[in-house]
C-alpha cells in the first residue's frame, strides 16, 4: 500500500498544468509560515511602517522638557556620568534648554514641542515611549542594535526578521522595502535566505523616474520577459542541482521571479502622479521643505496598502553636536507635516487600525550642552549622545492610543520608570504581529539565533 501524500505533494498535483509561477503562488497562499512563531492570540498588526530618524533626535527638545534644565540655562550642572568617562565638548556641563515650548496636547495632555504642530495634531492617536534605552553610544553601533538586535556581529535586520516569520501579503511585492536606507546594516538578511533581504527604494523625484532601478520591462511584451526569463531560471536550476545546500542560488532563483512580478505590477503602485492633490497636499508634496520626505511617507503608505509587510523609511541629519537651536528646526520642518500626514491617511482609510507605525532614532541626546570648538556661546551649542533615556512613538496596530508610557529623572538623563529597552520593543513588535519573540528563531553556525536574542519582554502596558 503507497503512504497517503503530502499536503506538499497534494498541492503539488493540484498545480499542474498551472506552470511553475501559479504553483509557487498556490504554494505560498496554501502554507501559513506564522504557525511554529505564533504567540497564542489573534495578530492586532499585519504589517509594519518604521520612520527611522538617524542621528539621535533630541528628546528634551521635543518630546520631555524638563524644568530643572530649561531654569537652569547656560548654568553649570552636577554630571551624572562616571568620572572615568569623558565625553568631548561637555567639561562645562551646562544646562541647555528647550529649543521651543514643549506643550501638552490633545485631551491626553502628551507633551509635544511646537516644532512638530502637526504630530501635535494626532497626540491622541499616537502612544509616547519616553523612557527608551539601549546599550551603544556610538551611531554605527546604536543603529545597528535598533535594526538588528545586537551592535557586535552581522545579524538579519528586524525587517528580515519579520519577513522571514510571516511572508508577503502580496506574492508580487516584496515582503521587506526600504526607502533611503541608512547602510546595508539596516536591511540585510544576514544568514537568512537571501529572499528576506529588504529591497532598497528611491524616492521618484518626477513621474518619469521610477524607485526601483530596470523596474520597466524593456522587453517587447510580457509574454517573451517570460520566456526570457524560463531560459535563465532553467539554467540556475540546473546549477543549483549541480551544488547542492546553495541558498544564494535558491535566492537567487525566488528573486528573478519576483522581479519579473514587480514589472507588471509595481510600476502602477508607486506612480505618486495618480494620487489626488488633495493627498498629496496633505503630505507636503511639492512643499519647499516636505517633498522628499512627504513622498517617501506617502510610498510607504501605497507600499503597505498593497501588501508590503514591512517598509522602513529613513532620513539622517538628526546628528546635532552643534547648534542644535538653528538646525533642528530644519529637520522637524522637513518630517512633521509627512509623518502626522502618514498617520491620518492611515487612519482615514481604515489602514491604522492593523498596520503599526514606529517613529524612533538610534538613540537620543543630553540635557547638557556640548561646545566642539569651546568658544561658542551657550545657543550655538550642541547636545551629545546619550543611548541611556529617549524617546520613541508607536501607532496603530494594537497600541494603546494617547498613552505617555516611561519617565526619566529630573535632569532627563536616565529612566526612572517605564524603562522600554530596545529588545523589549522588538518583543512587542513581533507580540503585535501575532509572532512569539521566543520562537521566531533560525539556526546558524550551530545554535539557534532571534531577533531579541536572550532577552526582550514584550511592553504589556502599552498594548491596547
Amino acid at each position: 500500500m503507497l503512504p497517503p501524500l503530502s499536503r506538499r505533494q497534494m498541492l503539488q498535483r493540484t498545480a499542474c498544468g498551472f506552470g511553475a509561477l501559479a504553483f509557487h503562488d498556490l504554494l505560498q497562499a496554501a502554507v501559513t509560515p506564522t504557525s511554529p512563531y505564533a504567540n497564542g492570540v489573534a495578530p492586532k498588526a499585519k504589517r509594519v511602517i518604521f520612520l527611522f530618524m538617524q542621528g539621535g533626535p533630541s528628546q528634551i527638545d521635543l518630546f520631555d522638557p524638563k524644568s530643572f534644565i530649561n531654569e537652569r540655562h547656560g548654568k553649570s550642572i552636577d554630571s551624572p556620568l562616571p568620572k572615568q568617562i569623558t565625553q568631548v565638548g561637555t567639561e562645562k556641563f551646562l544646562a541647555l534648554g528647550t529649543r521651543a515650548p514643549v506643550r501638552p496636547r490633545g485631551q491626553s495632555g502628551m507633551m509635544i514641542s511646537d516644532l512638530l504642530p502637526h504630530l501635535a495634531t494626532v497626540a491622541d492617536d499616537i502612544c509616547l515611549l519616553r523612557g527608551m534605552n539601549a546599550d551603544n553610544p556610538q551611531h554605527a553601533g546604536a543603529t545597528q542594535q535598533f535594526h538588528t538586535g545586537t551592535f557586535t556581529e552581522v545579524r538579519p535586520s528586524m525587517g528580515s526578521w519579520i519577513s522571514y516569520g510571516l511572508g508577503s501579503e502580496n506574492q508580487n511585492l516584496p515582503s521587506f522595502v526600504t526607502i533611503h536606507p541608512q547602510g546595508i546594516r539596516t536591511y540585510d538578511n544576514s544568514f537568512l535566505p537571501a529572499a528576506h533581504q529588504g529591497t532598497s527604494l528611491t524616492v521618484p523625484a518626477s513621474a518619469q523616474s521610477l524607485p526601483v532601478e530596470n523596474l520597466r520591462n524593456v522587453s517587447e511584451s510580457d509574454a517573451i520577459q517570460r520566456k526570457r526569463l524560463d531560459l535563465i531560471q532553467r539554467m540556475n536550476r540546473q546549477l543549483k542541482s549541480d551544488v547542492v545546500g546553495d541558498e544564494s542560488m535558491e535566492g537567487m532563483i525566488k528573486s528573478m521571479e519576483l522581479a519579473f512580478r514587480m514589472q507588471t505590477t509595481t510600476p502602477e503602485i508607486v506612480d505618486l502622479s495618480k494620487e489626488s492633490k488633495a493627498t498629496l497636499d496633505l503630505y507636503g508634496v511639492g512643499g519647499k521643505d516636505t517633498d522628499k520626505f512627504g513622498r517617501a511617507c506617502l510610498l510607504a503608505r501605497k507600499l503597505s496598502e498593497s501588501g508590503v509587510r514591512f517598509v522602513q523609511v529613513s532620513i539622517g541629519g538628526w546628528d546635532h553636536h552643534g547648534d542644535i537651536r538653528g538646525n533642528l528646526p530644519k529637520l522637524c520642518a522637513q518630517t512633521d507635516q509627512p509623518v502626522a500626514a502618514l498617520v491620518k491617511d492611515l487612519k482615514a482609510r481604515g489602514l491604522l487600525e492593523d498596520t503599526l507605525v514606529i517613529w524612533s532614532g538610534e538613540f537620543g541626546r543630553t540635557p547638557w550642552s556640548q561646545d566642539l570648538s569651546g568658544k561658542s556661546p551657550i545657543d550655538k551649542h550642541g547636545r551629545e549622545h546619550q543611548p541611556e533615556s529617549f524617546c520613541s512613538w508607536m501607532a496603530g496596530g494594537g497600541i494603546k492610543p494617547g498613552l505617555t508610557f516611561g519617565e526619566s529623572d529630573e535632569m532627563g538623563y536616565r529612566t526612572v520608570a517605564g524603562k522600554v529597552h530596545v529588545h523589549d520593543l522588538h518583543a512587542t513588535i513581533l507580540h503585535l504581529l501575532g509572532v512569539d519573540h521566543l520562537k521566531l528563531t533560525a539556526r546558524h553556525l550551530g545554535r539557534d539565533f532571534r531577533l531579541t536574542d536572550v532577552y526582550g519582554e514584550v511592553v504589556k502596558e502599552i498594548l491596547a
